[in-house]
């Protein structure tokens, strides 16, 4: 199958779809708001800021995509309750949730961090998650379909950075979790690693004071050109939305995993408990 037909596939299966993307206004949820709209879906672009999430928005009506733009606190269980109502008055209910919205402060030493703000980090980047998902599930349960994809990270553990780290990888459990608690009504989970892009959020991690302090290794990745360009998690995404790999739901894939090999192995992939946290321990035989 060419590049060409496999997007082909995606465009048919995806158009007609509502999609709700978190942190849409800037960065890679932009990025994944405008390549979902490209595909057909109808997208509710939300963030915080007003003007960043009616930028994406207004890009991407530019290029004939349909796209709502909207507001609101993702960690607000209010405020996301309001963001569904006005979802499904303008597009109907939402078929593919991406749990995109993050944050990556504080760096730093934990004793040295603030604790309210550390914990803000886990407010954003996981409750966010529990509220959206909560709030997108019961339609998807009750129409037998629905995909969630929740960007992640956070396998290797990075110091300096727990807040982020631990709150990343916990989305990772997380998506193994929920994919078994909904198998059975066809709906699928994915975590998806987009790896080190430049965006604003990582070029903070590199340029700010505390990031050139604690992450002098962020800076060099982009000096020798290793960051990742954002269209690898883009066709990432796009495998996941499109039901290609339902078969691998409640696993977390990375852009640097071969698709094509995985679909291939996944068998395997299920026996051996792959592409999932687990514990490796001694075989005392």
């Amino acid at each position: 199958m060419t590049d060409h037909d496999h997007n082909e596939t995606d465009i048919k299966k995806l158009a007609n779809q509502v999609a709700l993307v978190t942190g849409g206004g800037r960065g890679l949820g932009r990025v994944y708001a405008q390549a979902l709209a490209m595909a057909g879906i109808a997208v509710a672009v939300v963030a915080r800021s007003t003007q960043q999430v009616e930028e994406t928005v207004t890009q991407i009506r530019a290029s004939g995509g349909q796209a709502v733009a909207i507001a609101a606190d993702v960690s607000d269980q209010q405020a996301v309750t309001q963001v569904i109502v006005a979802i499904e008055e303008q597009f109907g209910p939402v078929d593919l949730l991406i749990n995109n919205a993050g944050i990556a402060s504080p760096l730093g030493p934990l004793w040295e961090s603030d604790p309210e703000e550390w914990w803000r980090s886990m407010e954003i980047n996981v409750r966010s998650v529990l509220l959206c998902s909560r709030a997108v599930l019961p339609s998807m349960i009750a129409r037998r379909r629905g995909r969630i994809i929740n960007v992640a990270s956070g396998v290797r553990p990075i110091p300096y950075m727990s807040a982020y780290n631990i709150s990343k990888m916990s989305l990772i459990r997380l998506t193994e979790i929920l994919a078994a608690e909904v198998q059975a009504f066809g709906i699928h989970v994915f975590a998806l690693g987009p790896g080190f892009v430049r965006t604003a959020m990582t070029e903070y991690l590199v340029e700010s004071t505390c990031g050139q302090k604690w992450l002098p290794w962020g800076i060099k990745r982009f000096e020798e050109g290793r960051d990742v360009p954002s269209d690898h998690s883009v066709q990432l995404l796009m495998h996941m939305a499109s039901g290609e790999i339902d078969a691998l739901s409640g696993r977390y894939i990375e852009i640097t995993d071969d698709v094509a090999q995985l679909i291939q192995q996944v068998e395997t992939i299920k026996q051996e408990q792959l592409y999932t946290l687990r514990l490796h321990k001694l075989n005392y035989g």
